[in-house]
């Protein structure tokens, strides 16, 4: 039996193909699968404190060669300190063992690390600091104290020339004398100031140059380490072909793989299996504990992999397979139903699974659609953005004056917009409120949005809601900016509503169309100036 096997028995048939890692239904076999393994935390203790704090797990359904079918389980990162858990895969690579290339190396870069500590907190080091600082203080008030000289100087020449008696030659010689020299005794003041202030600066030049110079080498190990590392890791494909990860991440943008790629679980599962000669069947990936501070992940839901770090890697690892194509592609439906128009403008209401504009892929689109209704007016361009998976109404403009108009209405939150939704369960919050979040995009798992309370954007929602329906509950959301995934984001997040859009794939449940619909909007006529309102109910 091939290592970290684990058989299935089960009557269920196999999908047709495989799993589009980035965008899917957990397969019934995937559910069976992540059921054991959720069973087999549950019952490690000291697995489970661990794991509680939040983690992904992955799970990949394969076929032995004399056709027995079967699952390996993976985590992502490490689990309790180590990668050495016999139920599941091994890395990759383990850069984890003590005597390895990594560690001793590791070991190098963080002496320098204690050396550049150890400066910066010498009670030497913080001497001449402080003496530069008390140089500057003694320096500037000198300088403040003689101005005061200099200013009273000047008040008693310019009482003198102002008096009703005559100032004589002599006199007014040398008040300009003592004008003079006090300007040139300034400038000394200023010149021996500073040639102090640069001796006790050479001082701390010394130190200074000794961190640069162990920070350049520390970078300089570093990245040399982090290029080895990657070099271990030796991918393989469904056509048994390998890639290291410089190579795979080379072909992108970024040029360098980020940190952690390939100890992630999916790439974790498949590397497993084409070693062991096992045949990839489906996989699905679930989080298992609390939800990190910034992102949205709810305990036991299903996740795709993350793009920034899994999606160069696993574009090699598929080779071979026949994958499902995800549905992250246009889906629609049903029309789109144009609302209202005139010479200027339209308001149209987009179904869901519709995209506003074309994506890399193609697909039908707002501006598509309307450009074929109307191929005279070659400027016509949606005025703003609803999401693919988002319904509701959007502004046409005709023209770019009208557009611009629009747009500065826009940006000076002039634009009313209300959106209705169905939560995936009850919060717990007041009937109406408002959520204010700083968010950002996240640049290794795009489309994905994060809270950041540092370096995120601020973003504000109102809601009001409205009641139940069912096991749901519909809820109004008046958002007054417009960041992406904003109402996705402020209902799925825990210091949000903490509780997500019924049918969001990617901060809730998926399954279904996303519950989400811009149902109202007002603004004023660009040309006219009329008062626009409009409103189109929800069809969910």
């Amino acid at each position: 039996m091939p290592p970290h096997f684990h058989p299935l028995e089960t009557d269920i048939k196999e999908p047709a193909k495989f799993t589009d890692p980035f965008c899917y239904e957990p397969h019934p076999l995937c559910l069976l699968a992540a059921k054991e393994v959720q069973g087999y935390i549950a019952g490690d203790g000291r697995l489970r404190a661990d794991a509680d704090r939040g983690k992904m797990f992955g799970v990949l359904v394969v076929g032995t060669g004399d056709g027995q079918l079967g699952y390996l389980a993976a985590f992502s990162g490490l689990l309790c300190g180590t990668n050495d858990w016999p139920f599941f895969v091994p890395p990759v690579f383990d850069a984890t063992q003590p005597d390895g290339y990594f560690k001793l190396h590791e070991a190098e870069i963080t002496a320098i690390n204690r050396r550049i500590d150890s400066i910066s907190r010498s009670e030497s080091y913080r001497n001449a600091l402080r003496e530069i600082s008390e140089c500057a203080e003694t320096n500037a008030k000198a300088e403040d104290d003689y101005r005061q000289s200099m200013r009273e100087a000047k008040a008693r020449r310019d009482a003198r020339r102002l008096s009703p008696l005559p100032v004589p030659a002599e006199e007014a010689a040398a008040m300009t004398r003592e004008s003079q020299h006090m300007k040139a005794e300034l400038r000394r003041i200023k010149q021996r100031g500073a040639e102090l202030l640069a001796a006790k600066k050479q001082a701390v030049k010394a130190f200074e140059d000794e961190i640069s110079m162990l920070k350049a080498r520390r970078r300089q190990m570093s990245d040399a380490l982090q290029r080895w590392l990657f070099s271990q890791y030796s991918m393989l494909n469904a056509l048994g072909e390998r890639k290291d990860l410089c190579a795979i991440f080379a072909e992108t943008p970024q040029r360098v793989p980020p940190a952690g790629a390939g100890d992630c679980c999916a790439p974790k599962l498949l590397q497993h299996a084409y070693a062991n000669g096992l045949r990839p069947v489906c996989m699905a990936e679930f989080w298992w504990g609390g939800s990190p501070k910034g992102e949205v992940r709810h305990h036991l839901h299903f996740y795709p992999a993350c793009r920034g770090k899994c999606l160069p890697i696993l574009g090699h690892m598929l080779k071979g397979l026949k994958v499902e194509k995800g549905s992250y592609e246009s889906t629609v439906t049903q029309p789109l139903e144009v609302f209202y128009e005139d010479e200027w403008l339209a308001v149209v209401n987009k179904p869901a699974g519709m995209k506003t504009v074309p994506g890399r892929n193609g697909g039908t689109s707002v501006l598509e659609d309307m450009r074929q209704r109307h191929p005279d007016k070659p400027q016509l361009a949606p005025v703003h953005r609803l999401d693919m998976d988002t319904s509701g109404l959007i502004i046409v403009a005709f023209d770019t004056e009208t557009y611009k108009k629009l747009q500065a209405q826009f940006l000076r939150q002039e634009v009313s917009k209300r959106y209705t939704a169905l939560l995936d369960g009850m919060p717990d919050c007041p009937i109406h409120g408002k959520i204010s979040l700083p968010m950002r995009p996240d640049p290794l798992d795009r489309p994905y949005q994060k809270v950041d309370f540092v370096n995120g954007k601020g973003s504000v929602t109102e809601y009001k809601i409205l009641g139940t329906q069912g096991d749901a509950t519909r809820i109004a959301l008046f958002p007054h900016t417009g960041r992406t995934h904003q109402l996705r984001l402020h209902c799925a997040h825990k210091a949000g509503l903490g509780t997500p859009i019924r049918g969001d794939r990617l901060y809730g449940h998926g399954g279904g169309r996303l519950c989400l619909h811009a149902e109202a909007i007002e603004f004023k006529h660009p040309v006219t100036g009329k008062e626009m309102k409009f409103e189109r109910k929800a069809e969910f």
